[in-house]
This record gives C-alpha cells, sequence and structure tokens, in this order.
C-alpha cells in the first residue's frame, strides 16, 4: 500500500506547517541556517514588510513566514529556525528536518557565514542528504574581505554539486542573483549533482541493504538512503514524524521493523555500539567539512579574529565580565529611564487634553453618569496610563537591547552568567531571558523559546518575573527617591536612591537562582542540559533595522496585549471605586479586610488593593494607592514627588514601608500581560498558576521577615 499524492505536498504544507499558499503555483522556499549567520537579514531583506510571525503548529518554536515576487512568479519564504544540525537533539533541529524533509519546499536557500564556513558546511551536508534543490547562500562576504578570507564560490559550487552565491544581505549586495538562483532551482531549470557522503565502508553496507527496503515503504516520497541513515544513526524521533506527515502507521510496516532487525544483527555482527555509529556518521560529515573548507578557502591573515579575542578577553573575564555587564545594564537604563521621562510627560499631557472632548462627547450622546464614569475615567484613564507609561520605556529600552544583540554582546551575557545558572540547575540561556525581562517580563517569557529543554524553559519562565520590567522602574525609583534618598539632598540623594534600585535588582537576580535551584530539585526535577554557546563575531549593527525590528516585533506586540488586559481592567477598577456598599465602597470593604494580613508584612490593605487591581499593569499601582487615599474616585496623578511624599506620609508611611513596597514590587504576581503570555507559551492552566503563585509567595515571605525584623529591633 503506498502513498497518495494527496497525503504529501500542499495538504502537508496547510496541515502541517501552517503554510497557506494564495495561489496553485505560489512557490515555497525554505531559509535554514545557523545561528548568527545573517539569515534574518536575508529573510527581512527579501520579504520587507510582507511576513508574519508565530509559532509552529504544536511548539513553542517561532515560525516566520514572507511573500516576495521575481519573474512573475510568487514565492513563500518559510524562515527555518536557527539550528547547527539536523540529528533532532532539540525541538529547533526537529522542525527544520521535518518542514525541508515533509514539506517538500520547492528549494531551500542554507545561509552561511563566509567568516566559518567550515562549521556551516556541516549543516549543508545534513541537507543535501535530504533534498537536492538547495541553493547555497555564502553571506558576510564583506566581513570576510575584511578579515582576509577568500572563499572560491566556483569550486564550491562545483564541489557540492549547487548553485552558490556570494551575498552581503545587509548592504543588498547579491540578493538579485540569489532570487535568480531560487528562481531557476523552483522551477527545476537547473541541473543538480548533490554530492553524496560516503560514511565507510562498514555503514555503507548496511546502508544499501535497509535502503532498498526503505523504498518499498516510502515510495519515494522522501529520500530514502537519508531515512536509513536516521534509522542507523538511532533517531527515534524520524518513526512518529514518519507516522505523521506521511500519514502511515509505519510502527506496525513489517518491511520497516526488517530493517530495523537489520541494523540491530549488523551492530552485534560488527560488535559496535549506537554511540560508536553515531560518532562515525558526525565524524564523517565534520571531516568532509573540514576537507571542503581547505579547497574553498583561503585565509591571507590567519590573526583576522584576533581583535575579537582580545575584546572577549575583557568582556568575558573573570574580573571584568560582570561589572562590565552591571555596568552596561545601567546605562541601558539610565538612558531607557531618563529618555523615557519628556514623551511618557508629553504622552500623558496628550491624553489628559483629549479628555476633555471625550467627555463631552459622551456626555453630549446623552450617557447616563456611570456610563461615562466607566467609559472615561475607567477605561480611557487606564489604558492612557498604561500607553503614557509603557510605552516611551519600551521604545527606547527594545531597541537599545537589540542593538546589543545585533553588535554580538549577549551570548558574551549568557556566558558570564552561565557558572551561576548551571549552580542553580538551570539553563545558561536563562540569562539572556533575564535581560529581556528588564525591558518587559512577557517580551522575557517569549524568549524563553530559545531554551531547548522544556524543563529548563518551565524554570526560565515562571521566575522571569523576579527581574523587574520598566512598568515597575517608576515605582521603586519614586519610593528610593522619597525615603530612602530622601534624608539626604544633591548628588548624594541621587547615590542613596541609585544604590537602593540596584539593591533590588540584585534581589531579584539571587530570587532567580535561588527559586530557579528550589523548582529544579521539587517540581521540576531533572539535571542541567549542556548546549553550544557560540561567541559570533563583533558586527557592525545596522541602526535603522534594529529600531524598525524592535518596534514591530516587540513594543507593539507586547503592547498590544497590555491594552488587551488594561481595557477591563478599567471597567473594574472604576466600580469598585464608585459602587458602595453601605457609605463604604467596594475597595475600601476590600482594603479594611486585607489590612491586618498588609500590617503583618509591612504594608496596609489600600496599598495590597493597588498591587491587585493592577493586575493588567504595574504602571497603574501608584496612582490607584493615591486614587484610594484621596477617595476620588478615579485614577489620578500627583504634581510632583514631594506632594506623593506628603500624601503617603499622612496616610502612615514610613521608610519600612516604603521598603516592603520595593520588595513586594519585586516579587509579586507577574503583570496580566505576562500571564497571558505565560499561558500561551506553556499552553497549561497548571504552569500559569504557578508563575502567579510562587514569586508572590515568595514576596510575602521576604516581607513578613523583614517588616518583623525592624520591628523586633525597634528601628521604626
Amino acid at each position: 500500500m503506498g502513498l497518495t499524492h494527496q497525503s504529501t505536498g500542499k495538504q502537508v504544507l496547510n496541515e502541517m506547517f501552517n503554510v497557506q499558499l494564495n495561489t496553485p503555483d505560489e512557490k515555497v522556499v525554505a531559509l535554514a541556517g545557523n545561528p548568527n549567520t545573517g539569515k534574518s537579514t536575508v529573510f527581512n531583506s527579501l520579504t520587507g514588510m510582507n511576513q508574519h510571525t508565530g509559532n509552529w503548529p504544536g511548539k513553542t518554536v517561532t515560525n516566520a513566514q514572507g511573500r516576495y515576487s521575481h519573474k512573475d512568479k510568487k514565492f513563500v519564504l518559510v524562515d527555518l529556525p536557527g539550528t547547527y544540525s539536523l540529528l533532532a537533539n532539540s525541538v529547533e533541529e526537529e522542525v527544520a528536518r521535518d518542514f525541508i524533509c515533509f514539506g517538500k519546499p520547492h528549494a531551500t536557500v542554507v545561509v552561511t557565514d563566509a567568516t566559518c564556513l567550515e562549521r556551516n558546511l556541516i549543516l549543508v551536508l545534513q541537507i543535501l542528504e535530504i533534498t537536492k534543490e538547495v541553493v547555497l547562500c555564502v553571506n558576510l562576504m564583506d566581513e570576510a574581505k575584511r578579515k582576509g578570507i577568500e572563499v572560491d564560490l566556483q569550486r564550491l559550487s562545483s564541489i557540492l554539486g549547487i548553485p552558490v552565491v556570494g551575498t552581503n544581505a545587509r548592504d543588498g549586495v547579491g540578493l538579485e542573483e540569489l532570487k535568480n538562483t531560487v528562481h531557476q532551482v523552483a522551477a527545476g531549470d537547473m541541473e543538480l549533482s548533490p554530492l553524496k557522503i560516503q560514511y565507510g565502508e562498514e555503514l555503507e553496507e548496511i546502508l544499501k541493504t535497509i535502503e532498498s527496503k526503505i523504498e518499498k515503504v516510502v515510495e519515494e516520497q522522501i529520500n530514502s538512503r537519508w531515512v536509513a541513515i536516521q534509522l542507523l544513526n538511532g533517531d527515534n524521533s524520524i518513526r512518529e514524524s514518519l507516522s505523521m506527515f506521511l500519514k502511515k502507521h509505519l510502527l506496525d510496516t513489517k518491511d520497516l521493523d526488517h530493517c530495523l532487525e537489520e541494523i540491530e544483527d549488523f551492530l552485534q555482527e560488527k560488535n559496535l555500539k549506537q554511540q560508536e555509529v553515531q560518532d562515525r556518521i558526525v565524524s564523517s560529515i565534520v571531516k568532509q567539512s573540514e576537507e571542503i573548507h581547505k579547497k574553498v578557502t583561503k585565509i591571507k591573515n590567519e590573526k583576522y579574529n584576533q581583535m575579537d579575542r582580545k575584546i572577549d578577553d575583557v568582556l568575558t573575564s573573570r574580573i571584568f565580565g560582570i561589572p562590565i555587564m552591571i555596568a552596561l545594564l545601567g546605562i541601558v537604563f539610565w538612558i531607557t529611564l531618563e529618555g523615557a521621562e519628556y514623551p511618557a510627560g508629553a504622552l500623558a499631557a496628550f491624553f489628559s487634553a483629549m479628555e476633555v472632548p471625550i467627555s463631552s462627547f459622551v456626555l453630549g450622546l446623552g450617557a447616563p453618569e456611570w456610563l461615562h464614569g466607566i467609559l472615561v475615567l475607567g477605561v480611557y484613564r487606564t489604558l492612557s496610563w498604561v500607553i503614557a507609561v509603557m510605552l516611551p520605556p519600551m521604545a527606547i529600552f527594545f531597541p537599545l537591547f537589540t542593538l546589543l544583540e545585533d553588535l554580538g554582546y549577549l551570548p558574551r551575557v549568557a556566558f558570564n552568567m552561565d557558572s551561576f545558572f548551571k549552580k542553580a540547575c538551570a539553563h545558561g540561556k536563562q540569562a539572556l531571558t533575564m535581560c529581556m525581562g528588564f525591558g518587559c517580563n512577557a517580551a522575557g517569557v517569549i524568549a524563553c523559546r530559545i531554551i531547548d529543554s522544556p524543563r529548563e524553559r518551565l524554570i526560565a519562565t515562571i521566575t522571569n518575573n523576579f527581574v523587574p520590567c520598566n512598568g515597575r522602574f517608576p515605582i521603586l525609583i519614586s519610593m528610593a527617591v522619597i525615603f530612602i534618598g530622601g534624608t539626604a539632598a544633591g548628588f548624594t540623594q541621587s547615590l542613596l536612591a541609585t544604590s537602593a534600585v540596584l539593591g533590588v535588582i540584585i534581589l531579584g537576580v539571587i530570587s532567580t537562582l535561588v527559586v530557579s535551584k528550589i523548582l529544579s530539585k521539587t517540581i521540576l526535577k531533572g539535571l542541567p542540559s549542556s548546549f553550544t554557546l557560540e561567541l559570533p563575531p563583533y558586527r557592525k549593527p545596522q541602526i535603522g533595522r534594529v529600531i524598525v525590528r524592535s518596534i514591530f516585533d516587540r513594543t507593539l506586540f507586547v503592547l498590544g496585549r497590555a491594552i488587551m488586559v488594561a481595557a477591563p481592567a478599567g471597567v473594574i477598577i472604576w466600580i469598585m471605586a464608585n459602587v458602595f456598599i453601605g457609605d463604604i465602597s467596594i475597595l475600601d470593604h476590600g482594603a479594611a479586610f486585607l489590612d491586618p494580613f498588609a500590617r503583618l508584612i509591612g504594608m496596609d490593605g489600600y496599598i495590597i488593593m493597588a498591587f491587585i487591581l493592577g493586575l493588567p499593569a504595574n504602571e497603574i499601582v501608584i496612582p490607584i494607592i493615591v486614587m484610594s487615599y484621596l477617595a476620588t474616585g478615579a485614577m489620578l496623578e500627583l504634581d510632583s514627588l514631594e506632594a506623593l511624599r506628603e500624601l503617603l506620609v499622612a496616610n502612615g508611611w514610613t521608610w519600612l514601608t516604603a521598603v516592603c513596597v520595593m520588595i513586594f514590587t519585586l516579587m509579586h504576581f507577574p503583570c496580566g500581560t505576562a500571564l497571558l503570555t505565560i499561558r500561551k507559551e506553556t499552553q497549561s492552566f497548571k504552569w500559569t498558576f504557578a508563575s502567579f503563585m510562587i514569586p508572590t509567595a515568595a514576596g510575602i515571605i521576604v516581607c513578613f521577615v523583614v517588616a518583623q525584623t525592624v520591628r523586633l529591633l525597634g528601628l521604626v
């Protein structure tokens, strides 16, 4: 019983990979490559703004697709996850492998880095085992030239038996030739004879035997030699993929079972272990890559990467690595907070000015006061606060963060923090997700996709909230300036306030490591996984692309989710402040109920209510506190920090209250946007609830210990 055409091709693209073709003659092109080869730049340059992102069906791996036209033909470009191989050791490798094999793209473009071609060729050779419709894009040719590296593209094409195109995607060099070549390969107008790797006499002997039998099972729908190699390599996931994508119950297929039996007999006869076979397969690919690299590459300057190594000696050293990292992070925070002050003020003034005509319009329609209160004083003011306070810092922080990423510094951060996370039984890449969390915890949670291990990805997701996002910094800064630095003046005041905020950040990092350790030893037991961390060469970042990518992919994405949560919350806040039971509002009732508990942890009932009602966004916590103390029934902001200090002190605040508020600001449940993102990423209410409870419980415990210790010592 063979495979039908209906079970492959377009149907598989639509059902399994969520690739929708607008027209029957539209060509599908896969874009593969190692991380840090400029693959995303090639993708963005070809597709422009005609692209969208999502997740691969059933996976937490990003799926980016875009469209472009060339010579009256339309192409769908599918950006596969960056990976070093197709051995299916991670979700990314499995996704890339399955799409190339079962998605049957009309062409596969493999993007490589001309400055480290030898390593990149390993992936190229593996892809050539699956399909012959391959175009090799040797990118960063300008970087190679600058470093004195020459690549003979013509000879490389002759050896591999596929077309090779040299590009500098950042400047658009070679992209027209790349599109021409892809057009020819996708149309079948080019003669291709890809290189076939030889794995040694013993392995080739068994491969020939089982390949003929596998061919009966797959019936030329996929490369039978490649399937044979995967089975010989002990890749268990390949059977699942074959069954899923080819609609065949291969687990029950006798021919396949016979193949597996022959492999077992072969291993016993040759006295080989599975690991030895895997080593032989990998070493054959690596050796072939080395030989090709020697034939096509000429290095004029053997010390071409000496400058990068000298910089790394400083940035990743045990002495200077961490201090430089903290200093750079401090500079990013300072630029973010200082730069956001004026646009945030301008946005707040704009929204405040617009409130008058909006109120007049709503009342002019004959709307009752309660509806005006809900829509304008509730929803509109809440949205105004969220947008005015969130947008400017994110619009500054994310481009700066992306700039460091484009420059090549972020992998150095992961390198510096790896030993700490290893001791906490967590993943070194968690350092990168933490850095993203400083801008927005929702974005930090999304960044956890880079961690391959599901267990360690969950740890990073749950603990990301211990990193204060830009929405919590206004609370931290105002408390630090008013109550910690308030006893001094001038430079001393700034120094004390900055030290207090830095202390909270350090507490957050320590909390992340401690909770990660606890989780890894309890509900998320397991050994920390190993991973390959590449330190890519430093590159000149493209400012324009950085700004566009960070604004659209990160800032507006996160802000959109925040608005979704904030709008209904505005209704709830207004109702609680304006609906009375007896002579007391629901808000006052809630605060009175929570007050005994709040006093135990160094705060009062109104503060706890503000944190609860501030679930949509941390930015509105202080306005809710002010609204509660002044009993205005609507959120508002005081004119100055001095006015805020007078109001808080008049309501019984001390330095201990401020410290506990700072601690609880750091350690409490994620905002609504982050919780929504956690739910989408984990596909689990259980882990979303755990992400809610764990930081909250930690905050309550720490605040209780601090408050009771200070009171016992008589310091307040």
